[in-house]
């Protein structure tokens, strides 16, 4: 807990990490010494090592930034588990004011832009109260606003109350959007900051226009609620599995090559995806990382004689990884992506929807880098089923045609005969 100690201890980590990030991308002290944390002189084995120890230091970095913060606050780790909005957002704005951020916004989004998102990365839940599956919360050093829609107006009314956040009725008379208001109270010189990962591209483009109007500037390399997020929920840790063709009707290498096809098209020799079913539908790949939708949490990065593959390897299984190297993928830690974006080389040319794409992978490009913004081929070619996935599609019309049927029989044999709610009759189809 002492101030000056921690202050110590996270200078030396930092040194240490610093000198990770040097070898990391440099193959000549790779080939000239040993790794002094596995032995080998191997420059991928070494690299993978490399990623792991950066990982932990991370972690305890973490773990620093915690202590320091609730000594600053007064409060001990225990306590930091019960805290409530107010003190949360206290939290937040000690951290904003280190980092020199006048306005931090958290939305409702993942890494990958999903309609829905897993516990970890509710974090406008975390610092609002409110539950809801919309909404953008927007905090200040002295104001918080949360702006939703008019689904939501009497639950987020109910569950913020008293947290000393203020609802923004998203479309009402009077209540400016998020970029209105962020274009009127953000001073001269101000700093809108964010976690580039779960902002768009788009979104991001509008944050930088507006504090560009206040000569202002944009920090997204944080994501500063994580830093006092005690107990927080891990991120989806469920296996992933393959689709066999015969559910497909197309091999991973067939798919490969009309994809490369695509990209040779657009004078494009490096492909970057981060949707999440644009890169399940190329692997055949399937999981249950996403509420409602069978994906796979991962980015992907096509080249014209490999695609990388971003993801948390634990969920692949060793019958995949072997099926997935015969096609020449290889597979990388899931937030690797973010480092590597920063060293592509400027001699290629890059396919990718920025549109899809997130604010941090699209900015950590080199900006010399030639880029193709267009629509991910892959969209058209899923959308066009091929005559195993039309007779498939056909199979299950028919199976759920005949769980209608039964349905609708016991509906009307029972209606009138015993209380039927919609929570009964959906137990019943279940």
């Amino acid at each position: 807990g002492d101030l000056q100690h921690l202050s110590q201890l996270r200078a030396t980590v930092r040194y240490t990490e610093s000198y990770l990030v040097e070898i990391f991308h440099s193959r000549q002290h790779v080939s000239e010494c040993r790794c002094i944390f596995c032995g080998s002189s191997n420059y991928d084995r070494v690299r993978q090592t490399i990623i792991r120890v950066s990982r932990l230091i991370m972690n305890f970095m973490s773990y620093i930034f915690r202590a320091e913060l609730y000594s600053s606050c007064n409060i001990t780790r225990k306590e930091v588990c019960f805290m409530g909005v107010k003190e949360r957002l206290s939290c937040l704005r000690k951290l904003m004011e280190e980092k020199g951020i006048d306005f931090y916004v958290i939305p409702t989004a993942d890494f990958h832009q999903s309609e829905y998102v897993g516990e970890y990365f509710k974090a406008r839940k975390y610092m609002t109260g409110f539950s809801g599956s919309a909404g953008t919360a927007v905090i200040s050093k002295d104001w918080a606003g949360m702006w939703t829609d008019g689904r939501y107006f009497i639950q987020a009314a109910k569950q913020m109350e008293g947290t000393t956040v203020e609802l923004m009725k998203m479309r009402e008379p009077g209540v400016p959007t998020i970029e209105e208001y962020l274009e009127e109270h953000l001073p001269e010189n101000g700093v809108i900051g964010f976690d580039g990962r779960v902002v768009s591209m788009g979104e991001g483009l509008g944050y930088e226009t507006i504090a560009r109007k206040k000569n202002g500037g944009i920090v997204y390399e944080y994501d500063l609620v994580d830093q006092f997020w005690e107990n927080r929920p891990k991120l989806s840790e469920e296996p992933a599995f393959i689709l066999e063709e015969k559910y497909a009707g197309e091999s991973v290498a067939d798919k490969l090559k009309r994809i490369r096809e695509a990209m040779k098209e657009e004078g494009a020799d490096i492909h970057i995806l981060t949707t999440l079913d644009d890169i399940c539908w190329t692997l055949n790949m399937r999981g249950n990382d996403i509420d409602f939708f069978p994906m796979v949490l991962s980015y992907a990065v096509i080249t014209m004689d490999e695609m990388l593959l971003y993801i948390d390897e634990r969920k692949l299984s060793d019958e995949m990884k072997a099926i997935y190297a015969k096609d020449g993928v290889t597979i990388h830690p899931y937030n690797a992506i973010y480092e590597d974006m920063k060293h592509l080389s400027i001699e290629n040319t890059a396919l990718l929807d920025a549109s899809k794409t997130n604010y941090a992978i699209y900015k950590n490009i080199p900006e010399e880098m030639k880029k193709v913004d267009t629509r991910n081929p892959e969209i058209l070619f899923k959308a066009i089923k091929n005559p195993v996935e039309i007779e498939n599609i056909r199979k299950a019309q028919i199976k759920d045609s005949i769980a209608h049927v039964r349905f609708m029989k016991w509906l009307k044999e029972n209606v009138g005969k015993m209380k039927i709610t919609e929570m009964s009759a959906s137990d019943k189809t279940g």
